[in-house]
């Protein structure tokens, strides 16, 4: 494991990243204009929405990265700017060109990315004052104003920084992220932004991000409802000083464990703050034959309508669980499989050898009062492991759903 320090800053911990957060009441008295601004060319990479309804700023970011170099990021939220038509791809053409002529960049220099009710057209009045208060407003301390103001139903923003060395350079690996619900892989639908001093070439930064992301974001959800919008992008200044990664050697290696991390904590963070949600699940499925397996019974569970239920309601009922596990289409051998479930107030086993355990009502009641809480599955098939996230499901999240547009 390589030793790293958390660090305050956000995604503007990494020195020569300027960001800024305001309100053009887009939304109803919240922060609803982002950007973030590198000082130097940078390398950059980014992962999109894999629905096929794409929102406009994901078709025009498609174009704009395809040289893997960006120095700039804007963001509104309340408005998604899908299923737009042509007005959308030109409002977010706008939103570029704007952003790179205050700037001093080119078109191909900034990435777009919009959040909130689809179907809508920007309000380009307001879309455009507020990209010109935030290119007035940026600062290395702006990190916090931009995480809010790319929220939607989030409830609070999130945003984390680490620092470690590599080859006696110091590396700092900042972001923030937005997601409350419509949260489910491919890729993980949500926005996601990272900033790093890291000198890396644009192909071993896009195959971090990707292998990254198939580990963390794609492994989380609330819903199952895989978004129009959204997007993780990463982008590297080079300023850290160490030899640039070129290949997929040990820098290479130890850059990517500390990504990881820094994704995966804003991924979780996405998932503690799903619609409604009172639990964090951690789902872990140990010893599959392979890691697709792994990762499909663990998401199978994270699905589960009963199982995210059964754990609002603090209810062992393992039995689901181990449906889920069944009809997720992993490889196993169901009369060999254990199950537990674990928090901070301790440890009981479910199943064994896939017959069901009498176990301690009093203890599990304890350990699923917890905010933190984490499923074991031993399928005692292979070698192979995974981990989802998820939250429960509980009476808040049918309402904020069920009058999102209001």
């Amino acid at each position: 494991m390589i030793d790293y320090k958390v660090i305050p800053g956000g995604i503007t911990a990494v020195e020569g990243f300027s960001a800024a957060g305001v309100q053009v009441n887009i939304k109803k008295a919240k922060k609803d204009m982002a950007m973030v601004y590198c000082h130097t060319p940078a390398r950059a990479a980014a992962v999109y929405t894999q629905n096929k309804v794409k929102a406009a700023p994901i078709v025009v970011n498609a174009q704009n990265l395809s040289q893997g170099e960006a120095q700039a990021i804007v963001v509104n939220s309340g408005v998604a700017n899908a299923c737009t038509g042509e007005q959308g791809l030109a409002d977010a053409r706008e939103m570029v060109s704007l952003t790179a002529e205050l700037l001093g960049l080119e078109s191909h220099q900034i990435i777009v990315a919009s959040t909130g009710v689809i179907g809508v057209n920007l309000p380009m009045d307001k879309v455009r004052q507020g990209i010109k208060e935030c290119s007035r407003k940026l600062s290395p301390d702006g990190g916090l104003d931009a995480a809010a103001a790319i929220m939607t139903t989030d409830t609070y923003p999130k945003e984390y920084a680490v620092e470690f060395e590599l080859d006696g350079k110091k590396v700092v690996i900042g972001g923030m992220s937005k997601g409350s619900g419509m949260i489910h892989p491919n890729m993980a639908t949500m926005l996601g932004f990272l900033s790093t001093n890291i000198s890396i070439s644009k192909e071993m930064l896009k195959a971090t991000l990707s292998h990254v992301v198939d580990e963390t974001f794609n492994m989380i959800t609330v819903d199952g409802d895989t978004s129009t919008n959204d997007m993780v992008a990463v982008l590297a200044s080079g300023s850290a000083g160490n030899a640039e990664i070129t290949t997929m050697d040990k820098n290479y290696h130890a850059f990517t464990k500390v990504l990881k991390e820094v994704a995966a904590h804003l991924a979780k963070e996405v998932v503690r703050d799903g619609e409604g949600a009172t639990k964090l699940l951690s789902i872990t499925v140990d010893h599959a034959y392979t890691v697709k397996d792994a990762r499909r019974a663990a998401m199978a569970v994270a699905n589960s309508s009963l199982v995210k239920t059964a754990f609002f309601g603090e209810d062992a009922n393992w039995g689901r669980i181990f449906s889920a596990v069944g009809y997720s289409g992993a490889e196993f051998s169901p009369g060999k499989v254990d199950i537990w479930i674990e928090s901070e107030a301790g440890s009981e086993q479910m199943l064994s050898a896939g017959a069901g355990l009498k176990f301690d009502e009093v203890k599990t009641g304890e350990i699923l009062a917890r905010r933190d809480i984490n499923v074991k599955i031993d399928l005692k098939v292979g070698d192979k492991s995974a981990t989802a996230w998820t939250c429960d499901f509980s009476y808040d999240y049918v309402k904020i759903n069920a009058d999102y547009r209001t």
